[in-house]
């Protein structure tokens, strides 16, 4: 079976076209899916989600992009949601530079009591970062790490930074985006990336391959969408990578895959 360690099936942008989407995956020997909440406003979507799909595993965060957007009362909303699924996982979340006018220090505080609830709360967390490594790695010096450790999702990073993420507990997930030839260079980076420490996501509707090798496309050319049954090309785009039979990367994925999450969700 197949495991998608990170999307947002959530999304509105999947609207109209959610009856088939759904249909499909479930003709895509997908196992599991981990759809990520990013702000407060779509944490109760991904819960609807999970209450009707019993591959979906829930998981709740405060993302970067949104800390500007919280209310004063987000840290008791979260903790709601997470103990009322035991199954459940810490994320999206995450230290961005990218976005403009980025509010670090709050990006900071958010993401360190995010990390540290996960280690209390025994749950593994899924991180989000652009442009900001040097900061990530320093914080993962300062914050407690869930023991099950943590998901880099559609890791940017350079190659040097691996051994010291995987050392703090990181995985690596890689989503069908890295086909395009613009990332063939961070596509050859998870050649460094032990197998133990490998995952595939989708990052669903974002990310979506380039047009040789995108199965199912979605959208309109001026605003192309990533289908979530497109976790195939992630887990081909590894094979090649690691120059191993999919087959053989599909079982790899699948013990790392619960390693991180655990057993099958239970809301």
């Amino acid at each position: 079976m197949l495991h998608d360690a990170h999307n947002h099936l959530q999304d509105d942008r999947l609207d109209p076209w959610r009856p088939a989407v759904m249909a499909e995956l479930s003709r895509c020997d997908l196992g599991e899916a981990v759809v990520n909440g990013s702000s407060e406003e779509d944490w109760s979507a991904v819960a609807e989600l999970a209450r009707h799909y019993p591959w979906v595993r829930p998981s709740y965060g405060l993302h970067p992009w949104y800390v500007k957007e919280r209310t004063s009362h987000w840290k008791d909303h979260l903790l709601g949601w997470l103990h009322g699924c035991s199954g459940a996982a810490v994320g999206e979340i995450g230290l961005d530079r990218w976005i403009e006018n980025p509010d670090i220090e709050a990006q900071v505080e958010c993401f360190r009591w995010q990390m540290d609830l996960a280690h209390d709360l025994e749950r593994p967390a899924t991180v989000h970062c652009l442009r900001a490594w040097g900061l990530l790695e320093e914080q993962l010096r300062i914050v407690k790490i869930p023991e099950r450790g943590f998901l880099l999702h559609s890791y940017g990073g350079p190659v040097e930074m691996i051994p010291g993420f995987a050392k703090r507990g990181a995985y690596f997930s890689l989503s069908p985006y890295f086909g395009h030839p613009r990332k063939a260079a961070q596509l050859e980076v998870f050649k460094a990336v032990p197998l133990e420490r490998l995952l595939a996501e989708t990052d669903a509707p974002d990310m979506w391959p380039p047009a040789e090798l995108n199965p199912h496309p979605l959208g309109s050319p001026a605003k192309p969408l990533n289908h979530p049954a497109n976790l195939r090309v992630s887990y081909e785009l590894l094979a090649k990578v690691k120059e191993m039979p999919v087959d053989e990367l599909i079982g790899q994925i699948a013990a790392n895959y619960q390693r991180l999450f655990g057993d099958s969700q239970r809301v």
